[in-house]
């Protein structure tokens, strides 16, 4: 399918990830046996992006687990691990922490003198099968094929990482979890207010995201100078040490402006401030 994420915009085309889809039905049962089957749509995706990062995990995993392993064996029978026991729960150990139960063979064993010895291997085909179902996920939908679809579906799942960081916002900068109010009309009301709130929070990202233009990156807002899409949240931060300067009733209200970042965010919002002031440092 025709589609690139956000990190490869500026990559070649021949070099960026690609995403592959395919569709059927899946029944989704209840936990009763009279509860009604539910048919959906099932988009399976496979991601390029997805199936290299889980490999390099998987590779990771194991070179971890065989360095673990290989020092295992080779105190197989010294001070610490001197029993078969020891060395079992050992490998448990290691197993359960590298995540590797299941494609990993051991077998302990001890000779006339009884020491231990270790011998290890990686099943092979558990790995192969493993790597096989690299990169695949699946969405369920009720929307209609006329609705969407496969490609849009995927489309619009990958389009809701906003809608995620909207639920942090609402739940954070907001504050809207630890209000408790005892009528459903206040209750109502509050949602509704919160809301607004979060739509004029969304429109403040998305207004100085449209002025930057380009990729949407400016620098100053972390430390490090480094240049990232700014957020609603890091936008009100850096605007928050702003005050308000009132004179005579004649005179225009006064932006006092203590950084250079607050001078730019306020330019990419369209206003501007009547006398900008630096500190002297």
């Amino acid at each position: 399918m025709d589609y690139a994420p956000a990190r490869d915009e500026n990559t070649p085309a021949d070099r960026r990830e690609t995403c592959r889809v395919l569709e059927d039905t899946h029944v989704l049962t209840g936990p009763r046996k009279r509860d009604p089957a539910v048919v959906v749509r099932r988009i399976l995706v496979h991601s390029t992006g997805n199936a290299k990062g889980q490999q390099r995990v998987r590779e990771k995993r194991l070179a971890k687990a065989r360095e673990d392993l290989d020092k295992l064996q080779r105190g197989a029978g010294g001070r610490y691990d001197n029993t078969a026991e020891k060395i079992t729960a050992r490998i448990g150990v290691i197993a359960r922490a590298r995540r590797v139960t299941g494609c990993l063979h051991t077998a302990v064993t001890t000779d006339a003198a009884g020491r231990p010895a270790l011998h290890w291997p990686f099943d092979q085909a558990v790995l192969d099968a493993e790597a096989a179902v690299d990169g695949w996920y699946a969405l369920l939908t009720t929307l209609t094929p006329e609705q969407a679809d496969a490609a849009d579906v995927l489309r619009r799942h990958k389009g809701q990482g906003a809608v995620e960081r909207c639920y942090g916002d609402f739940k954070g900068p907001l504050a809207v979890t630890p209000i408790f109010v005892q009528d459903n009309k206040r209750v109502a009301a509050l949602v509704t207010v919160s809301c607004l709130a979060l739509l004029v929070f969304c429109l403040i990202e998305r207004q100085v995201r449209r002025a930057l233009g380009g990729d949407q990156k400016m620098q100053g807002l972390y430390p490090g100078n480094q240049r990232v899409r700014p957020t609603g949240r890091m936008i009100l931060y850096h605007l928050s040490g702003l005050r308000l300067r009132a004179g005579h009733t004649t005179d225009p209200p006064t932006i006092v402006i203590s950084r250079g970042v607050q001078l730019h965010l306020l330019d990419l919002l369209g206003l501007e401030p009547t006398h900008p002031r630096w500190p002297e440092t």
